[in-house]
């Protein structure tokens, strides 16, 4: 029988026994909180959205900076304009999950403040400004929400993780390099204590092709029907890494499509995408708590 995600979600937490509890969505509601900072760019001022749950309390929580994928962090419904209102279903959805179950998530909008809010279509990765690079610029947004969160009486400092979907994905395996931009010399307490990555593509322009080691856990979860990126292409890197002693791992789901976790009715109608996304969020849920908590 199908378990539903939000009963799954609280059947994970309740067996982990963990310090705070895992309310659904619906009765913690979650606020969103608009700010700027700097990138680590030094030129640009990101945009970012923070989710966290509406009650108040002293004691720092846990965060996680999100990373938007090639069509932006806004709906395409958005009608030039982008506001927290005009987010993304996806973005919404996993904002709210994470602020409603105890973390404060903020989710970088690094396109719209270079220009392009609007993003890009499928398959014009050869036709990207380079100011957008997922290797070399991206990275420095991810550090960047890293330090602004650490200015946040209500972050704890030292506990930040790191998400990322699709070209934001791949931002997120960068970021998580020993030698990602940004940072001098990472480590979990310095850097991020771990990611999840969502179909990301992996090549990553060849910077990683004599090995990919990331400083802290990474996990990667993406479809073996995925038509934007090779799924094939990122369980090699993830093998290689792990060959090489870095921890991380990837999850493939049979059927499952590119963006399989977005809310909208053309991914979660196709069953294997609503399957993997019932069994996603809990799992990054648990690893989150594992990293975080």
């Amino acid at each position: 029988m199908k378990v539903p995600m939000a009963t799954a979600v609280a059947m994970i937490w309740a067996s982990a026994a963990l310090c705070l509890p895992s309310p659904s969505i619906a009765e913690t509601p979650v606020v969103v909180e608009t700010v700027n900072f700097q990138s680590a760019d030094a030129k640009t001022t990101l945009i970012g959205y923070v989710f966290r749950g509406d009650k108040q309390t002293t004691t720092p929580l846990p965060a996680v900076v999100m990373m938007h994928g090639r069509a932006g962090a806004y709906s395409s419904l958005a009608k030039g304009v982008f506001t927290a209102e005009t987010l993304s279903k996806r973005h919404k959805y996993w904002g709210e999950l994470l602020g409603s179950n105890g973390y404060v998530a903020i989710l970088v909008d690094g396109f719209g403040p270079r220009g392009y809010a609007k993003g890009f279509p499928a398959h014009s990765y050869d036709t990207r400004p380079a100011e957008l690079d997922e290797v070399a610029i991206r990275p420095l947004d991810a550090y960047a929400a890293l330090a602004y969160l650490r200015t946040r009486v209500d972050v704890a400092k030292d506990r930040v993780a790191l998400l990322g979907w699709s070209n934001g994905g791949s931002a997120a395996l960068s970021t998580m390099s020993a030698d990602a931009p940004g940072i001098s010399r990472p480590t979990p307490a310095t850097g991020f204590r771990g990611a999840v990555v969502f179909y990301p593509a992996c090549g990553l322009k060849g910077k990683f092709d004599d090995g990919y080691r990331p400083y802290a856990p990474v996990r990667v979860f993406m479809g073996t029907a995925d038509e934007e990126v090779s799924p094939k292409r990122c369980a090699r890197l993830v093998e290689r890494s792990a060959s090489l002693g870095g921890d991380i791992d990837i999850t493939l789901y049979p059927g499952a499509t590119h963006g399989f976790d977005d809310p909208s009715r053309k991914r979660s109608r196709v069953d294997a995408n609503a399957d993997a996304t019932d069994e996603v969020a809990p799992k990054v849920l648990q690893f989150l708590a594992g990293r975080l908590r």
